[in-house]
């Protein structure tokens, strides 16, 4: 068991908005925050112009794959955060729910992922802050 706050992103096919949120903070949360996504419906491969636009940050999603969503992972996270998907997924009680409105990657150019990506990157800062606020 740990200590560490359990955060799991979920959107329709787990090969956009979730991977890159969960990308953002495993990059973010160095450590401090244990980092799960999944997909109601997983896709067969990560949409290619979202591996182009993590890559431009600095994040290599080419090893990453869709994974499928199970109750299992929600039950184990403390924080989910769906996208697009929030009737699929399971209602346990004492976990927090949020629901991210996000424009999807799916079928997007480069162009249009990047802003969808600066908007995962502002909102997952912000649940850091909030998750594991910095020690004074």
């Amino acid at each position: 068991m740990s200590d560490l706050p359990e955060v799991l992103f979920v959107c329709v096919h787990n090969a956009g908005r979730s991977q890159m949120a969960a990308a953002l903070l495993n990059h973010h949360g160095r450590g401090r925050v244990v980092v799960r996504s999944a997909g109601s419906a997983p896709a067969d491969s990560i949409n290619p112009a979202v591996v182009a636009a993590m890559n431009e940050v600095g994040l290599d999603l080419a090893q990453e794959f869709p994974k499928p969503l199970t109750t299992e992972a929600v039950q184990a996270s403390d924080v989910v955060i769906t996208m697009g998907c929030g009737d699929a997924c399971p209602i346990f009680p004492g976990k927090r729910y949020l629901d991210w409105q996000l424009d999807d990657p799916a079928g997007q150019g480069i162009d249009a992922v990047r802003p969808i990506r600066d908007e995962i990157d502002r909102r997952v800062r912000a649940l850091l802050a909030e998750l594991v606020p910095v020690a004074n």
